[in-house]
């Protein structure tokens, strides 16, 4: 979607005056799940009512926040308490179960990234949440980030020239998923933003990785994407790095882009580039002539607002408008069959897999 119409689409859509609020439930307060709180608290158009989570020490730390919130163990429970949409920040484990079960209780939902662990699982949701007349949307969140959308616009534009390889890291010193690999946990925003940008879904997947801290469970991954016109993506994710990384770099026949989500800048457009001049019939390598580039260095000025902000306002929209979102069924689908195919290609020695 262009950058600057989604962009104004939503700005307009929070000055509308609403005849109701959304009344939303949430289901899992772990690590991300503050960060939807804050959100859906703060959002004018939503009412967040209930918060259900297993662990009452964590339904303690957010009643000391929020302790207007009905706090609950079960989720069922929220089943009678007039909501209008339930949103699912708990283990990719339960991903699937759980929003079968919402989905046909009739409330739209809103599923944390990766949408389930099987595709089959991923479709039989998309086609349940269709016979139920219900929005189901993916928490891709980079998506929803300007500097990513500008990458996007970037791109399809020719700003940059033919996309020659994107590379991508996604590195930190934990945090340690249980039931998941770091493949499971961190790539799949690497595999939303590389579709998203390139609007495209990769040929083939192949994947490399180890197991340097606990037996049996995959923290560190390289896994190559092949997408159509013969463009590479490489991705580097590890729970093992002194450091943490959230890069993605673009190299273009014109340009180079880097997109930095750890940095103030988030986007650095590099004019440097090199070229080839061939002489004659050019039977000797000493005949090929390279020309090398070495521009300005571009920092172009991004008005950031918060992703999640963005993504959760997505939801609420295509609720009210009854539309599908940027990042909905068909979105987490395909960046399910990715992980899937990267997984079958680490199980088998690095095996190509066909997508």
């Amino acid at each position: 979607m262009d950058t600057i119409n989604f962009t104004q689409s939503l700005k307009l859509s929070g000055e509308q005056k609403l005849s109701s609020e959304i009344r939303v439930g949430l289901i899992g307060c772990g690590y991300w799940g503050p960060n939807l709180i804050r959100n859906f608290h703060e959002n004018q158009q939503a009412k967040l009512v209930v918060v259900a989570d297993l662990r009452q020490e964590r339904l303690n730390f957010i009643h000391n926040s929020y302790p207007y919130l009905t706090l609950i163990s079960d989720y069922r429970e929220m089943y009678s308490m007039g909501l209008d949409a339930i949103v699912i920040a708990t283990p990719p484990t339960t991903h699937y179960e759980i929003a079968k079960d919402v989905i046909q209780h009739g409330y739209h939902v809103m599923i944390e990234k990766p949408l389930t662990l099987r595709s089959d699982h991923a479709i039989e949701l998309i086609e349940l949440a269709r016979q139920n007349d219900v929005i189901l949307m993916v928490g891709h969140a980079f998506e929803y980030n300007i500097a990513v959308q500008t990458l996007k616009s970037m791109i399809a534009n020719g700003d940059l020239g033919e996309v020659h390889y994107i590379d991508s890291a996604r590195l930190n010193l934990g945090l340690y998923q249980h039931g998941l690999n770091v493949l499971w946990d961190l790539a799949p925003h690497d595999f939303s933003i590389l579709c998203y940008i390139l609007g495209q879904e990769p040929i083939s997947v192949t994947a490399q990785g180890t197991s340097c801290v606990a037996k049996h469970i995959i923290d560190v991954a390289y896994i190559n994407l092949r997408f159509p016109g013969n463009v590479l993506a490489h991705v580097h994710v590890s729970w093992l790095d002194p450091y943490k990384v959230r890069r993605v770099t673009v190299v273009g026949s014109k340009k180079m882009v880097v997109f930095n989500d750890v940095d103030n800048d988030k986007i650095k457009i590099v004019d440097k580039g090199v070229g080839v001049t061939i002489n004659g019939a050019a039977s000797s390598f000493n005949e090929f002539q390279y020309s090398y580039r070495n521009g300005d260095i571009l920092i172009p000025y991004i008005k950031f607002v918060e992703p999640l902000k963005v993504e959760c306002q997505d939801f609420l929209d295509s609720i009210r408008n009854h539309r599908q979102p940027v990042t909905n069924g068909e979105d987490g689908l395909r960046v399910v069959k990715i992980l899937e195919a990267a997984q079958r290609s680490l199980e088998n020695n690095s095996r190509e897999e066909m997508l």
